[in-house]
């Protein structure tokens, strides 16, 4: 067991660099004399306890995969579409298959990351995952589709994408057409399946990088701030110029009341 009464209590949160020491050295920094290092000790059980709950939240999360898993099926894809709600760009999908084993804290519905956090598991996702897949369908087939169906035919092209065929599909709230591997349509499943909330991630991520190459190319609309949803600053600029290349037609923005940002937290 550590002395630790040789050091300051800075020096202590130094040489653990926020990370909790072994039980017995913590124990000793509970019975410290010192009200920072009783203080810097209560605060590393703290963030214990809350590594504990996210890893029980992730289990959870996982249970679905598990008993697929267990069941003898490898490829299991969580699929999950973003961009249904906005004037402009495309919709998209995102397809990932997962190893058994897989554990990555912080994953949950898009919607409620910030856009840093979003970006940081993306990246953790890609590195873990056995595949990811990306499909889109543009504003043109949303207009000739429709919304609905073009969201659809998007996940169907993830799951194409594919390096690794997927033996059965966990998606959030539909049924995709046009595949042959078995799938569940889970309600709420970016909220609560392990597979489906790392796809709604991956795909978020991935269309707000589409928006940030349209910003560029049709500056006048706001997409890197607004990703083509129907804020007050969209609209304003669809009043003053119409709709660029990238506007869907059949989306009646004239009528549309402005959100006030955003489907998710960005930049």
């Amino acid at each position: 067991m550590k002395d630790w009464s040789a050091l300051t209590v800075d020096e202590i949160g130094a040489a653990l660099g926020g990370e909790p020491p072994p039980e017995g050295d913590l124990a000793a920094l509970e019975a410290d004399p010192r009200a920072g290092a009783r203080g810097l000790a209560a605060a590393l059980r703290r963030r214990m306890a809350a590594r504990r709950e996210e890893a029980g939240r992730i289990e959870r999360m996982l249970e679905r995969e598990h008993s697929l898993w267990a069941r003898g099926v490898s490829y299991v894809a969580g699929v999950d579409e973003v961009g249904v709600g906005p004037f402009a760009g495309p919709v998209v999908a995102a397809a990932v298959i997962f190893p058994r084993g897989v554990s990555i804290p912080g994953v949950r519905d898009s919607k409620v990351l910030t856009h840093e956090r979003r970006v940081a598991l993306d990246a953790r996702i890609r590195e873990a995952a056995l595949s990811v897949g990306i499909g889109a369908a543009s504003n043109g087939e949303i207009d000739r589709l429709d919304i609905l169906r073009a969201s659809l035919e998007a996940m169907r092209r993830a799951l194409l994408d594919l390096e690794i065929a997927a033996e059965h599909v966990l998606v959030d709230g539909r049924h995709i057409p046009g595949i042959g591997a078995p799938q569940e349509a889970i309600v709420d499943g970016d909220a609560t399946i392990f597979s489906v909330a790392a796809a709604s991630i991956v795909a978020k991520v991935h269309r707000d990088r589409i928006m940030l190459r349209y910003d560029r190319l049709y500056p006048r609309y706001g997409f890197a701030r607004n990703k083509g949803y129907g804020t007050a600053e969209h609209i304003r600029a669809l009043r003053e110029h119409g709709p660029c290349a990238i506007h869907r037609r059949s989306f009646d923005w004239r009528r549309a009341r402005a959100v006030s940002r955003p489907s998710a937290p960005g930049p």
